[in-house]
């Protein structure tokens, strides 16, 4: 069932799906058929999923974690909506069938509002999509000027539209592509050089909007972005707040996953990457501190 895919762009209404929270229906009672070893499986481009990771962590510290990069679509930001539906459609049928996960997360926010649709109609498990922070920006905002930093693929939906009109409709919300932070917040993890003056270049593409001086609340709509919050703070008037929603994404996953049975010690995380002639793995000491004791390629 999960190979069935479709590369069919899907629409406004049905991303929306990512943001509203299921019906009980759709809620997974305590199963005692689920094995305690099934994995929660976390799903990216690279390595910006580790920034839901965290927060999953604390409140699930035992659950078996297998982390999933693409690194062979890496960036996702420039691909075109049907590569990205036919891609993770595709991968997560394949890591599914093999390691048989209680959930997916697709902790990637250009996948989710192009492809999460499609994957919860092809896979016959629970899936958590990740959406950009607009609902609870708009809840902080004094001055009711909201920015979005995302790749250019999500800044782009008509989705980001309908989550402004539903959630800020009185708010002013800027928009700005930084794929260069995709490649950054992989960079610092591996504790390679970035590019002088690269966060204060992205902060001015929302700053000197008309507006823009007036932001406070900044929403990081991409899961990479996180990684970078301090340096973009650094970059940012003091009165620029930054928002995520990897918390909420979190509370979703304890919630659905509630009363499944988990090893009684936190197992060591498996991270599989996919395999990319322009990018490598990172070594396992880079992954270690996030709980993974292994690395294999897809």
């Amino acid at each position: 069932r999960g190979t069935q895919l479709s590369t069919q762009t899907p629409q406004v209404g049905i991303a929306l799906i990512a943001q509203r929270a299921m019906p009980p229906s759709m809620v997974p009672p305590s199963d005692p058929t689920i094995a305690a070893d099934a994995p929660v499986l976390f799903f990216d481009s690279g390595l910006g999923g580790l920034s839901v990771l965290g927060p999953t962590r604390a409140l699930l510290p035992t659950a078996p974690i297998l982390y999933a990069a693409d690194y062979g679509g890496l960036p996702y930001g420039e691909k075109t909506e049907a590569e990205i539906a036919t891609r993770v459609c595709a991968l997560l049928g394949r890591l599914t069938e093999r390691f048989k996960p209680r959930l997916a997360v697709i902790a990637c926010n250009t996948a989710s509002t192009i492809a999460l649709a499609h994957v919860r109609a092809a896979l016959d498990l629970p899936v958590v999509g990740t959406v950009p922070a607009i609902k609870p920006a708009a809840l902080a905002s004094t001055n009711r000027i909201i920015g979005v930093l995302g790749t250019a693929a999500t800044i782009r939906q008509p989705y980001v539209d309908a989550l402004s009109a539903e959630f800020a409709s009185d708010c002013v919300v800027l928009r700005a592509a930084a794929p260069e932070l995709v490649h950054a917040a992989e960079a610092v993890l591996r504790g390679d050089p970035v590019e002088t003056g690269l966060y204060q270049m992205v902060m001015d593409r929302l700053i000197n909007q008309p507006h823009g001086d007036r932001m406070d609340q900044c929403v990081l709509a991409c899961t990479h972005f996180p990684l970078v919050e301090q340096q973009l703070r650094a970059a940012s008037p003091s009165h620029v707040q930054f928002v995520d929603g990897s918390a909420g994404i979190a509370r979703r996953i304890a919630y659905l996953t509630q009363g499944q049975p988990c090893p009684d010690q936190a197992p060591g995380g498996r991270a599989i990457f996919t395999r990319s002639t322009q990018h490598v793995p990172p070594p396992l000491s880079v992954l270690a501190p996030f709980g993974f004791n292994r690395i294999d390629l897809l």
